[in-house]
């Protein structure tokens, strides 16, 4: 019996980014597919990590998606024994993931749309009681 290969890391960030941003833009995995001439399976499995995505499909990615190939990267774990160039800490990857899900990014988008910055402000408080301390 073989063992379950585990997706690395960053595969799995890449493709959470990549999810994230598809979703943003209200774009299925099928038509997505479609754009890159494959299955949306094949998008499912780059999206999980479990496939890992060259850098001629990601350039394209980028171009279907609208955004640059570094905003795949953004956020994305250290890896041990690799130096980071960036000068800024990595996001959280509860953000991430948070926002890759269709109920994060649902929230986010009601959440910007309000315009009065006390009555956010007032929204923060609110999910801050009912969730308690950390």
């Amino acid at each position: 019996m073989m063992a379950k290969k585990v997706p690395n890391p960053i595969d799995k960030h890449v493709g959470s980014r990549v999810r994230m941003r598809r979703m943003m833009l209200s774009m299925s995995q099928e038509k997505l597919g479609d754009a890159l001439g494959l299955t949306f399976q094949q998008v499912q499995k780059y999206e999980k990590g479990t496939n890992r995505i060259g850098a001629s499909r990601l350039q394209q990615i980028s171009n279907i998606l609208q955004v640059p190939v570094s905003f795949f990267f953004e956020g994305a774990p250290n890896m041990p024994g690799h130096v980071g160039g960036l000068s800024e800490a990595p996001s959280p990857a509860y953000v991430s993931d948070f926002l890759a899900t269709s109920d994060g990014l649902s929230l986010t988008k009601a959440f910007m749309r309000i315009k009065n910055s006390k009555l956010r402000r007032r929204i923060v408080d609110l999910v801050e009681q009912i969730a308690g301390e950390d």
